[in-house]
Formats: structure tokens, sequence, C-alpha cells
């Protein structure tokens, strides 16, 4: 079962980019489901955004200091190093 769209696909009402990614004007920032567990009760989190120009992340606790903007791809390589642990965070 499908609950929206898969990464890349237009939401109704959108137009999709040449490259597939939405055309956002105003980010929709999303946090991830994990972020109330753990020890830290979710104090420790980032949210992400689709954006026109690639993937925003930003601290979920201080939105308005900013955020990084990553590539498509930059953001795919991230998200594997952050699974198979190999940042060291």
């Amino acid at each position: 079962m499908k609950n929206g769209p898969d990464e890349g696909e237009a939401r109704p009402g959108e137009k999709p980019q040449p490259d597939g990614d939405r055309a956002v004007s105003k980010p929709v920032w999303r946090k991830s489901s994990r972020s109330g567990s753990g020890a830290g009760g979710g104090q420790d989190c980032v949210e992400v955004a689709a954006l026109a120009e690639g993937r925003g992340i930003r601290d979920s606790k201080a939105p308005e200091a900013g955020h990084l903007t990553l590539t498509p791809g930059s953001f795919s390589q991230l998200i594997a190093c952050v699974k198979r642990d190999d940042l060291n965070i």
C-alpha cells in the first residue's frame, strides 16, 4: 500500500522538474519517524525537505538558523553513509 508519492514523483497539482524533482515554492520540512525515540527523546533531530535546487537539511531545534542544500545524489550518498554508520558521529 502506498501512502504518498515516491521520491521524485510530483504530488497532485505540482509540476515536476525536468530531472524528476518537485518544484517547491514553500518547502515541506519532515522530521524522522524515529525522532521521538532513544535517550535524547527526539532532541537530536534534523529535518529534510525537497527543494527546487536539491535536498535541504536543517536542525529541527533551530530552523531559523538556515539549512544546508545538497544535490539529490549527494543526499543519497549521505543517507547511505549514515545507514552504514561511516560517519563516526
